[in-house]
């Protein structure tokens, strides 16, 4: 279980390449030492907590680490919210956005142009529940072939916005992965699909697992891994 730490009256920030950053705490009740990370989007230091930990111990621990800290704020992408003739990511390629008020709100996609109309302050929202749809189609798509090719029946496909997860796979044999992997190449995109259907077998990363996962994804997993280590932060430029 993981608890919100009280905040004292001003939340806890750190300097990071001039930018005030805030400092995310949180308590697990299983943690045996303190952890650090960096969000996605930069848009905060996080750290978890064993139970016995102080508030100020973790801000201590994210000040001796500042370097890092740092040296992965500075990697991730400045945010550029998507606008009339600017661009999106789909499936690995920018496609740029043509917006009219008048024309229809709901966005189509044509070779590669976007196109929807309706009010220009709710653009943004129009288009990510676009991709999100599109997310959805792909998902489960890539989930029937996965599933067929490991031998077993598809499973429930949901949308997650993890901040740091890019897929998971319950117990239940329930299956959320991160919308914003629309945005990347589909080799990368099926790679984590493939990645949680193997879990559907080995709930584990076991030799087996990695076998299966060897045996059903059809391109190169140590080429997708690298890409979303490499790149994965680019996926969070854009929308909030």
């Amino acid at each position: 279980m993981i608890d919100w730490l009280k905040r004292a009256s001003t939340d806890p920030e750190i300097d990071l390449n001039g930018t005030a950053v805030p400092i995310n705490l949180r308590r697990h009740n299983t943690a045996k030492r303190m952890t650090l990370r960096m969000a996605p989007d930069g848009s905060e230091v996080r750290i978890t907590l064993p139970r016995w930990a102080h508030g100020n111990e973790a801000i201590a621990f994210a000040n001796a680490r500042r370097d890092w800290l740092c040296e992965q704020h500075a990697k991730v992408p400045p945010r550029t919210a998507p606008g009339p003739d600017g661009e999106v990511l789909y499936r690995g390629e920018a496609v740029r956005v043509e917006w009219d008020e008048k024309a229809p709100r709901r966005p189509a996609l044509s070779d590669d142009t976007v196109r929807l109309g309706g009010p220009k302050a709710g653009l943004e929202g129009r288009l990510q529940r676009w991709l999100e749809r599109e997310a959805l189609s792909l998902f489960e798509s890539d989930m029937a072939d996965y599933t067929d090719a490991a031998a077993l029946s598809p499973v429930p496909v949901a949308l997650s916005r993890a901040q740091r997860r890019w897929g998971s796979c319950s117990e239940k044999s329930r299956i959320r992965l991160n919308w914003r992997l629309v945005q990347a190449p589909d080799f990368v995109r099926r790679s984590v699909v493939a990645h949680e259907v193997a879990h559907l077998v080995h709930f584990d990363h076991s030799p087996a697992f990695y076998a299966l996962l060897g045996e059903i994804y059809d391109d190169d997993i140590k080429r997708a891994d690298r890409w979303l280590k490499e790149q994965g932060r680019s996926l969070y430029a854009s929308f909030g």
